[in-house]
């Protein structure tokens, strides 16, 4: 999965979507239902983290393959959707199978 700038930015995207799940799911949960705001904190700045760098994946990707300007878009615009990035990345299986048959 690595060996590819895409598949590069699908083991970002996985990493970062579990991220935003954790965050969603079990921190703001602890924060606002047992009074734990540290979880927040801590998950937010990690995940806050992890998008600086999905995002600077995507500009690579984009660069590196030349991607059509969609392709960027929304690969960002995922990045905020719970599970975003496990569509994302059924599309982006396809676009790389069909790039290395060409």
């Amino acid at each position: 999965m690595l060996k590819s700038p895409i598949g590069r930015l699908r083991f970002m995207g996985f990493f970062e979507g579990f991220s935003l799940l954790i965050l969603v799911g079990l921190a703001m949960p602890l924060k606002y239902f047992f009074g734990v705001p540290e979880a927040v904190t801590l998950v937010g700045s990690i995940h806050g983290f992890l998008f600086v760098i999905y995002c600077l994946v995507i500009a690579y990707v984009t660069f590196v393959t030349r991607w059509k300007w969609y392709w960027p878009v929304i690969s960002f615009i995922v990045a905020f959707i719970p599970f975003g990035n496990l569509a994302l990345d059924t599309k982006l299986k396809q676009y790389e199978a069909g790039h290395e048959a060409a």
